[in-house]
């Protein structure tokens, strides 16, 4: 009887994959037990609620410390098929799967490593849970730093809009934004406060002055241990991330085993545009009839486009002259001048070495040196004092856009008295 040759290679890998899918585990935000992705690959059941949780965790990023026990398993699972389907999940059967978690742990786990690979999915849960030690602003609001949860479901309204609701919700929502400044304000006057009254206490010279949870550390020794045990477990995550970076090439061998037990989707729904509904055949004659009313639909908006066209260079050619025209060719003029200037504005911050990204530490300085890669405070207030002007200029333009279409849409109802709102 011959012995059984034993690859040397194969072994390796194969004791290399659970500390691959342990790393990957501990890096997740609740990451599930490396025996739920186990139990995934043979599509077990008792595996697919974890699977649920974490792809929920991934898509829609709580705060850190929320629970998900408030929030039902139909509900999140209504939301991850939400969010894969906007992000242009490939395969529909997960669209297709019960959302009571009976079944379906396998095409979780396909979903799951579909995410894994179009982007650092780890690092970007640990940045998002991030402990900052250091008083932080964020700078650049970009899609990179907003919430990567599934968009809000547009709600079609029932019947007639009251107007006087929505002005008052307008108004809420003003008050709101109105009380939102207010305490960013006080935020800054205290932390100003801060900076001020323990300058000179911090042991690197180039901060100076402690932050607010430096400040809190000393005034309060316990709170200093808890926050000791976040930065230890913000440690080990990153660690965790490191060696699932490490092993990372052992899970994508494993995945092509989880993939090459899944039984092949249909054609016809293979060949259909990713979670598109399906239309039905129809026959030669239906599609000649089809083609021809497109072929007619096609020589009307031909036509009608050449006599509004005849038209136009008609009444172009009787205004070439008169005061009306020159005001209106005196305004076109000034508003592409303008635009100019804000793109010409735009292509010149863009084209500065330094561009502000992040989040950037607070740092009071009396002398005003500032490092290569730090930012001062006067030049970022120019740059949104530059921005939230021609953001109003657009404002005002669009102002007027509606007040013409308002015009034209009251002169063409005979008895209709427009009454403008009072000027604020």
């Amino acid at each position: 009887m011959r012995g059984r040759r034993v690859d040397p290679a194969a072994g390796a890998r194969a004791g290399a994959l659970p500390e691959a899918i342990a790393a990957l585990s501990r890096s997740l935000p609740s990451g599930p037990s490396p025996e739920i992705f186990r139990r995934a690959k043979f599509d077990r059941p008792d595996a697919t609620s974890a699977l649920w949780q974490l792809l929920f965790r991934v898509l829609s990023p709580l705060p850190a410390g929320s629970a998900l026990a408030s929030i039902a398993l139909e509900v999140q699972a209504r939301l991850v098929k939400s969010a894969l389907c906007s992000q242009g999940y490939p395969r529909l059967a997960l669209a297709q799967l019960p959302e009571d978690g009976s079944q379906g742990s396998r095409e979780l786990l396909l979903a799951l490593s579909w995410l894994l690979a179009r982007g650092p999915v780890p690092e970007q849960m640990v940045a998002q849970t991030r402990v900052p030690l250091g008083d932080e602003m964020t700078v650049c609001q970009c899609e990179a730093l907003a919430s990567l949860g599934p968009p809000a479901p547009h709600m079609e309204t029932e019947g007639p809009v009251d107007v006087r609701h929505v002005q008052w919700l307008m108004g809420k929502l003003r008050f709101r934004w109105r009380q939102l400044v207010s305490s960013q304000q006080e935020q800054c006057a205290l932390l100003s406060k801060i900076h001020l009254y323990t300058r000179g206490c911090h042991s690197d010279q180039s901060l100076g002055h402690l932050s607010v949870t430096e400040a809190e550390m000393l005034r309060d020794p316990e709170g200093g241990q808890q926050l000791l045990r976040t930065l230890e477990h913000e440690n080990r995550r990153l660690e965790a991330v490191l060696a699932w970076r490490r092993a990372e090439l052992v899970f994508w061998q494993w995945m092509d085993t989880v993939l090459g037990t899944c039984a092949p989707e249909a054609p016809a729904a293979a060949s259909q545009p990713t979670f598109l509904p399906w239309v039905p055949e129809c026959g030669d004659g239906e599609l000649e009839l089809v083609v021809r009313e497109l072929r007619t639909l096609e020589e009307e908006l031909r036509e009608a486009a050449e006599r509004r066209r005849v038209a136009w260079e008609a009444k172009a050619r009787g205004c070439g002259r008169g005061p009306e025209w020159s005001a209106a060719r005196r305004a076109c003029r000034e508003t592409v001048e303008k635009e100019l200037g804000a793109l010409q504005r735009c292509w010149e911050q863009d084209r500065s070495p330094a561009q502000a990204h992040g989040p950037h530490r607070l740092v009071r300085r009396e002398d005003g040196a500032a490092g290569d890669r730090d930012l001062r405070a006067a030049e970022l207030i120019r740059t949104l004092r530059s921005q939230e002007a021609c953001l109003e200029a657009m404002l005002r333009q669009l102002q007027g856009q509606c007040r013409q279409e308002l015009a034209r849409l009251a002169g063409a109802l005979p008895g209709l008295i427009w009454i403008p709102p009072p000027g604020r």
